[in-house]
């Protein structure tokens, strides 16, 4: 294999047309230019030069290096470049995986400020659900994974894995406007019993019926979905209630439905999970501390 080393040192040779001239270019002494031209003609296993009077001429074999040489050099230095622009955080690619109201609401407000502060970052954005999401970064289809747990069910982190808490992300339950409860600021869960209920997706389901059980009753579920727009139209038009974390109703709210507090305080802990390898990767890094700060700032308000 080829030193890079030994074919500057040949381009510039080829270039200054004698190795003096090349080693006063590159700061080398003429032996030292000499010796890598011989090492470089063992790696060949051909001779590059021929004595022509008192210069060089290429042979054969190292005019067809000589036409390689430039591309070799141009290519390590466009990595080199390239390298340091990721280092630097000038460039980068991050693949981010979030479920959907993460995604319309952390992650906006996060890539708005990383653009800011560095334009050169570039994030590739998909959605899922958890656990999924956290399995395709196990899997490495993302460099960051969002997700998020209930209270009493928080998974097993798997070690390979960091995770950075972001926020607690309150319950409110949705009631169609005019319903009588909707003139409280909270709403005892055990207010609830007679209701019929519209459930989310299987994670948040399950939450459901496990705080309702907390209480004493199972919910009458009539409606499964989790499609989060379907369910305030739903609730809207009376089919039923629903559970429904504060970041949705931050980006989205029906005109005839309105968010009531629950009691006792429900929330999901929303959290960012990176493999723990990649949090030396410095573009993976500034992303996850703008998601960081994105919510912060979203708990301050």
């Amino acid at each position: 294999m080829f030193d890079s080393r030994h074919i500057k040192t040949f381009h510039q040779v080829v270039t200054s047309g004698s190795y003096s001239a090349a080693a006063r270019v590159l700061g080398y002494t003429q032996p030292a230019v000499t010796q890598q031209m011989k090492a470089l003609e063992r790696t060949a296993g051909v001779p590059l030069f021929t004595r022509a009077g008192r210069g060089l001429r290429l042979t054969e074999a190292g005019e067809a290096l000589a036409r390689h040489a430039r591309t070799i050099l141009t290519s390590l230095d466009a990595a080199q470049q390239q390298l340091g622009a990721l280092a630097r955080l000038r460039a980068g690619r991050v693949r981010v995986c979030g479920f959907p109201s993460a995604n319309a609401t952390l992650i906006p407000e996060a890539m708005a400020s990383l653009l800011a502060d560095h334009p050169g970052v570039r994030v590739e954005l998909t959605e899922a659900e958890p656990p999924e999401s956290v399995q395709r970064l196990l899997r490495g289809e993302c460099d960051v994974a969002l997700a998020f747990s209930y209270q009493g069910a928080v998974p097993p982190v798997a070690d390979e894995l960091v995770e950075i808490p972001l926020l607690e992300d309150r319950l409110t339950v949705l009631l169609p406007v005019g319903h009588p409860l909707a003139r409280r600021h909270a709403v005892r869960l055990t207010d609830l019993t007679e209701e019929r209920w519209i459930a989310g997706c299987p994670r948040c389901r399950a939450n459901l019926l496990q705080i309702c059980a907390d209480e004493g009753y199972a919910p009458d579920v009539v409606f499964t979905t989790d499609d989060n727009l379907a369910v305030q139209s739903l609730v809207a038009a009376g089919v039923g209630i629903a559970l429904m974390p504060s970041l949705v109703l931050a980006f989205m709210c029906h005109q005839k439905v309105t968010g009531r507090l629950v009691e006792p305080h429900q929330f999901r802990r929303v959290s960012a999970y990176v493999l723990r390898e990649h949090m030396r990767v410095p573009a993976t890094a500034v992303v996850v501390e703008e998601l960081r700060r994105a919510a912060a700032a979203r708990a301050g308000c």
